[in-house]
């Protein structure tokens, strides 16, 4: 089995509104995959879909050739997912919230506890980790969540804004985990909004726009031979033209004359 993630027709409804059209991806084992779209355009809906919090309308996931709705304890105990705003529950400390998540995958014993020391310590926050989470900053909560997912070894790690509230030292760790997470044969399927992440730590793109997904492959292909830089291809895809724009701002400008 070569495919970490598989989704096939997904359609999901919140009544009469469609956030996922019917859409197919592949992800590979051993890569890393961007997921990119304007606000809106059903990113978060995907990948809370993908991790069982949310039911489809129509449509199959499989994970590491586990069957989502089927075989569900099976396949999310190949998923590790962060959220874009993880919610952490602010009467434990970082420590106890770490262990909690692993042990829930069934991880325990004295490895476990080494290795939550060492993720903390390679976040910087060994000496916060047992302080109460309430306390924490909103940077400290999303490293916390970073860890906790990774504690249980994911064959596929879901991040919903890697880097959302980290400082630039801190982002540029967790490119390096993921990474080495790609190095080890695992998979990181992520949502950004920053391009440079997307083009520098990506082996392959895929682009959705109003619940259809526009483009899949490489980001040498879908730049393309033009040499236009992923933000003008992205903007060019989701409707959003640069000359378009900029006239939009000097009529605003004007209008505050």
């Amino acid at each position: 089995m070569n495919s970490a993630l598989e989704i096939k027709g997904l359609k999901k409804n919140y009544g009469n509104f469609t956030a996922i059209k019917g859409i197919d991806l592949e992800v590979k084992r051993g890569e890393v995959f961007g997921f990119l779209g304007p606000n809106g355009a059903g990113k978060t809906t995907t990948i809370k879909t993908c991790a069982g919090l949310l039911q489809p309308t129509e449509g199959n996931i499989s994970i590491c050739g586990f069957d989502l709705q089927k075989q569900g304890s099976k396949a999310k105990k190949n998923l590790g997912y962060v959220p874009d705003d993880p919610y952490l529950y602010e009467k434990l400390t970082g420590r106890e919230y770490a262990l909690f998540s692993a042990r829930l995958y069934g991880e325990n014993g004295q490895k476990l506890t080494s290795r939550v020391e060492e993720y903390f310590e390679l976040f910087e926050m060994k000496e916060d980790m047992d302080k109460l989470i309430g306390g924490y900053s909103r940077g400290m909560r999303q490293k916390t969540a970073i860890i906790s997912a990774l504690l249980h070894r994911p064959a596929l790690l879901m991040v919903d804004e890697p880097t959302a509230n980290l400082d630039p030292k801190s982002a540029r760790l967790v490119k390096d985990i993921f990474q080495n997470w790609k190095d080890q044969n695992r998979t990181v399927f992520m949502s950004t909004h920053v391009m440079e992440i997307a083009e520098n730590l990506c082996d392959r793109i895929g682009i959705i726009h109003k619940g259809e997904i526009l483009a899949v492959d490489s980001v040498e292909k879908i730049k393309g031979a033009e040499g236009s830089s992923l933000e003008e291809v992205f903007l060019q895809l989701t409707g959003a033209k640069d000359s378009e724009i900029r006239e939009m701002i000097n009529e605003l400008m004007e209008d505050t004359d």
